[in-house]
């Protein structure tokens, strides 16, 4: 396996170099977009790992040429900082398909995290890359003459997921008559990033949830990076709680921590979605709000970046309806009728 390492620091071209060829890669360097982008007609590689801030030409915008004219399995190795959290979305958006926060202390803390993910993300097809590339967007707003009343939707994601969330939130409209609840697999910092991405091109509202509010329809509510996210009613009122805790599933926060509790606040009248992402956290909370007389929808494998959520939670039957990714919407307009 081919890997281009692309950072305008020697040192940290030296030390992921060092990991990974010790993990059996072979490995290319390049000191800033225009090199990395030679480099990737001379040598072919099978996944990038990216800088954004170099000179000459950065991150975002050797990322933009790439996804148009090759495009590749990309993994951004991002700052901490709330400007690494930004521009990390917005490569996200361009078509990269995951991320590694760079640590405080030495680059050899993320080298177990850096050689699973470029491992998963060299099985990902171009060619769904560049679908989704060409596809951005051009659905427009599912409208309705809605008729549901006390429904919610949750929607989990993983690697992916930002890409794929901007094909089905956007198609959302402001009459949209249920609170949306997205679990998307991120450390701190970057879910506010999202939420204020999705914001920006949604007609609904999308935020980062926050403990205790109060739960409005035509609201997208993401669970915080590194908390879980979980609903509880009193009385007539639905209230988001967030928490720390441990993992589930090996992630925090948890599509199945969040869809347990939607099962038990709105039973049947909950739409379930899982969009992409490996493992197969979120299959057992949707068998719950499938079993409860819910509906839940997977991405089709055929437009699924990583099918290893949908995969899990079709294998255990909790699935009603396998989509392509720019079918979502509609069909989760269709549901939300049916169940509401």
């Amino acid at each position: 396996m081919k890997v281009l390492v692309v950072d305008d620091s020697a040192l940290i071209r030296l030390r992921v170099s060092e990991i990974l060829r010790n993990a059996g890669f072979e490995v290319f360097t390049a000191k800033d977009g225009l090199d990395a982008l030679e480099k990737v007609a001379k040598f072919d590689p099978d996944v990038i790992t990216l800088d954004v801030n170099m000179p000459n030409m950065d991150g975002l915008r050797m990322l933009e040429r790439l996804m148009k004219e090759k495009p590749k399995p990309v993994i951004m190795l991002s700052s901490l900082t709330h400007e690494g959290a930004r521009e990390t979305i917005e490569a996200l958006r361009l078509g990269a398909l995951d991320f590694i926060p760079k640590p405080s202390g030495g680059i050899e803390e993320i080298a177990d995290e850096l050689i699973r993910k470029i491992t998963m993300v060299v099985k990902v097809n171009p060619n769904i890359i560049r679908l989704q590339n060409l596809r951005r967007l051009k659905g427009e707003v599912v409208r309705r003459n809605w008729k549901a009343n006390g429904v919610c939707v949750i929607v989990g994601s993983s690697t992916g997921g930002p890409s794929a969330l901007e094909h089905v939130i956007p198609r959302l409209p402001e009459d949209f008559p249920a609170p949306v609840f997205i679990v998307q697999h991120m450390p701190p910092n970057f879910t506010k990033q999202l939420a204020d991405r999705l914001n920006e091109i949604s007609e609904i509202e999308v935020k980062e949830a926050e403990d205790n509010e109060r739960v409005r329809n035509g609201v997208a509510y993401i669970a915080p990076g590194g908390m879980h996210m979980k609903l509880r009613r009193a009385l007539s009122v639905v209230r988001i709680k967030v928490f720390d805790g441990l993992p589930v599933n090996n992630v925090k926060p948890s599509v199945d921590v969040t869809a347990d509790s939607v099962a038990q606040v709105y039973g049947s009248k909950a739409v379930g979605v899982i969009l992409t992402g490996m493992g197969e956290d979120g299959a057992r909370g949707m068998k719950k709000i499938h079993d409860l007389g819910g509906k839940v929808i997977a991405c089709s494998e055929d437009t699924c970046v990583v099918f290893g959520m949908p995969k899990a939670a079709i294998e255990i039957g909790a699935v009603d309806s396998i989509k392509p990714l720019y079918e979502i919407a509609e069909e989760i307009a269709r549901f939300v009728e049916e169940v509401g």
